[in-house]
C-alpha cells in the first residue's frame, strides 16, 4: 500500500523533474548562485513561506510557521555546482561552459523545493520550519560563512537535517550511520623557499624541489606510523608546483594538500605532525618550509537519536528494506559545520542506483538521478510531519 504523502508528491512529479532538469542547465558555483538563489526565493515566496535572502551573500531561508506549537525544524540543501566541463550528453546539459552540477546539488535543491511545496499547501504539522538552501558546498565553508552571519540566531532549530544523493548505493535506498560518517577536511598550502641556480652548478644552490620531495615522501610516514592503524587518515599532496625549464633549480615550491580524518584528535594530530615534518626536511637542507592552513571543516557527525527518526519515518514510508546502515567515508561536506554547532541533526544519503554503468559524483558523465526526488522529498515531508506533529 503507497503511504498518502507519496502518493500525494506522485501528482507533482513531472513538475519538479522538468524545475530539476532547469536547475542543472543553468548551474553556477559557490557564492555566484544568484539566478538559483532569487528562483528559489520566489517559488518559496508564491506558496507562502517567509524569506530572508542574501546569508552568505546567496543564501536563501524559507520560513513556514503552522499552529502555536514551540518545536523548530531545519532541513538543509546545497545548490551549488562544480567548476568542471559536462559530458553527459543530456538534452539537458549545462548551457555555461566550465560549469556543471557534477555533485547533484541541483538535484537536492529540487528535492526541498518539493517537498516544500507539499508542506505548504497541505500544512499538516504544528510549529516552525526552515528551509536552508545554502551556497557553496563545494568550497566547504559556505556552511560556516551562514552560521558566521548568524543563520541559528535568526532561524533557530531544535534538529537539522541534510541528504545527499549517492550514485553506488542501491535506488532509493536510505543510508544511515550514527557518529562520524564522513571526514573532516584540511586544504594546507607549503611554499619551500631554497637558493635557485643554475641547473649545471648545484653546488650554489638549495634545490627547492629536491626539498619538496623529499618533504613529500615524508609525510606519507605519518598516517604509517604516527597514527593508529584502527583510525582513518588521508594525507594527500595533490599539487607540487615548481619551475618550467630543465636547466633552471628552483628557489620556490609550491605544495598544496588535503587531509581527511574521521577523529577530530587523529586531525590535530596530523596537522602539527605535517608542520613538524615539512619544517624539519626543509632545514635539513638549509631551506625553509612555510605552512598555511587555506581551508577546514570538521567531522561531520550524526546523532543516533536524529538518526532513529529518520530511521522510523524511511520505514513507515517504503518499508524497513528501504533503510540501512552505511560505512563512513572520507568524503568531506560542510553541513559538518552545522551539525557541530547544533548536534541534533543528522545526514543521509539516498541511493541513485548501483548499475554498473552509473557515473559517480564529479565524474563528467554524470547526472542526478530524477527516480530519487520524490523518495527525498518524500521523506522530507514525512519528517517535518513527524517531528511537528499536528
Amino acid at each position: 500500500m503507497t503511504h498518502p504523502i507519496v502518493e500525494a508528491l506522485q501528482t507533482q512529479e513531472a513538475r519538479f523533474i522538468e524545475l530539476r532538469r532547469q536547475f542543472h542547465q543553468q548551474p553556477e558555483i559557490g557564492f555566484e548562485e544568484h539566478r538559483t538563489s532569487k528562483q528559489v526565493a520566489a517559488l518559496l515566496e508564491e506558496w507562502g513561506y517567509d524569506v530572508a535572502y542574501g546569508l552568505a551573500g546567496t543564501g536563501v531561508v524559507g520560513t513556514l510557521k503552522v499552529g502555536e506549537g514551540n518545536k523548530t525544524l531545519g532541513l538543509r540543501a546545497d545548490m551549488d555546482a562544480l567548476p568542471m566541463q559536462e559530458n553527459s550528453g543530456k538534452p539537458w546539459a549545462s548551457q555555461t561552459d566550465g560549469r556543471f552540477h557534477g555533485c547533484g546539488h541541483d538535484g537536492h535543491t529540487t528535492t526541498l523545493l518539493y517537498a516544500a511545496e507539499y508542506l505548504a499547501r497541505t500544512r499538516q504539522f504544528n510549529g516552525t520550519l526552515h528551509l536552508i538552501f545554502q551556497p557553496a558546498e563545494e568550497l566547504l565553508y559556505g556552511g560556516r560563512v551562514m552560521l558566521e552571519d548568524g543563520l541559528f540566531d535568526a532561524f533557530p532549530c531544535d534538529k537539522i537535517f541534510g541528504l545527499h544523493n549517492m550514485p553506488g548505493q542501491k535506488l532509493g535506498r536510505i543510508g544511515l550511520r550514527d557518529g562520524a560518517m564522513m571526514a573532516s577536511s584540511d586544504t594546507l598550502h607549503i611554499e619551500v623557499q631554497g637558493v635557485g641556480g643554475h641547473g649545471a652548478v648545484p653546488e650554489h644552490t638549495v634545490d627547492a624541489t629536491v626539498v619538496a620531495c623529499h618533504i613529500t615522501l615524508a609525510l606519507q610516514t605519518i598516517v604509517s606510523r604516527n597514527i593508529s592503524p584502527f583510525e582513518p587518515a588521508v594525507v594527500t599532496v595533490g599539487s607540487i608546483q615548481a619551475g618550467h625549464a630543465p636547466n633552471i633549480i628552483n628557489d620556490k615550491v609550491l605544495m598544496k594538500l588535503t587531509v581527511r580524518t574521521l577523529n577530530e584528535q587523529v586531525r590535530s594530530t596530523v596537522l602539527q605532525r605535517i608542520h613538524d615534518i615539512a619544517v624539519a626536511q626543509a632545514e635539513s637542507f638549509n631551506a625553509t618550509a612555510t605552512l598555511s592552513h587555506v581551508n577546514g571543516s570538521p567531522v561531520l557527525k550524526n546523532d543516533p537519536e536524529a538518526n532513529a527518526m529518520v530511521r522510523q519515518v524511511a520505514t513507515s514510508l517504503f518499508g524497513e528494506d528501504a533503510v540501512g546502515t552505511v560505512s563512513p567515508f572520507m568524503g568531506s561536506e560542510d553541513f559538518a559545520f552545522m551539525l557541530e554547532k547544533n548536534p541534533q541533526g543528522a545526514y543521509f544519503t539516498i541511493g541513485a542506483g548501483d548499475e554498473p554503468d552509473r557515473c559517480m559524483v564529479h565524474n563528467p558523465g554524470y547526472d542526478f538521478n530524477d527516480q530519487i526526488l520524490l523518495t527525498g522529498a518524500a521523506l522530507w515531508c514525512g519528517l517535518t510531519e513527524h517531528y511537528l506533529r499536528a
